[in-house]
């Protein structure tokens, strides 16, 4: 077994009414049950949008820093991240592709290591 990251940034959403976002509930949370009865899902989540809630740690120097917001200004954000864990490729390939459907917008895979 392999373990799977699917994600999304943000910025990959789009601009959408509020409205749209609610026809998006259900077949989103559907592809999850469908993980958890398939026995493949280890963890599904979206992040905090407000990056002001942020905080990073940054040890590099020698000496732990924490600090509040993003640890680095970026032009994307992680939005939200799934991680699976299954037999192959072509397994990750159907769930990444029910979690895209599902949400409405484009996912990222990458292979946990």
């Amino acid at each position: 077994m392999t373990q799977y990251a699917i994600y999304f940034h943000q910025q990959w959403v789009g601009d959408h009414p509020a409205e749209w976002f609610r026809t998006r509930v259900e077949p989103s949370t559907a592809v999850v049950r469908d993980m958890e009865a398939a026995g493949v899902l280890v963890f599904a989540g979206g992040l905090e949008e407000d990056l002001a809630d942020a905080f990073s740690a940054d040890a590099t120097s020698g000496t732990l820093s924490i600090t509040d917001g993003p640890y680095t200004e970026t032009v994307e954000q992680l939005g939200g991240i799934t991680i699976i864990d299954v037999p192959d490729l072509e397994t990750a390939k159907l769930w990444a592709g029910r979690v895209a459907e599902g949400c409405g917008w484009p996912q990222e895979v990458r292979v946990i290591r």
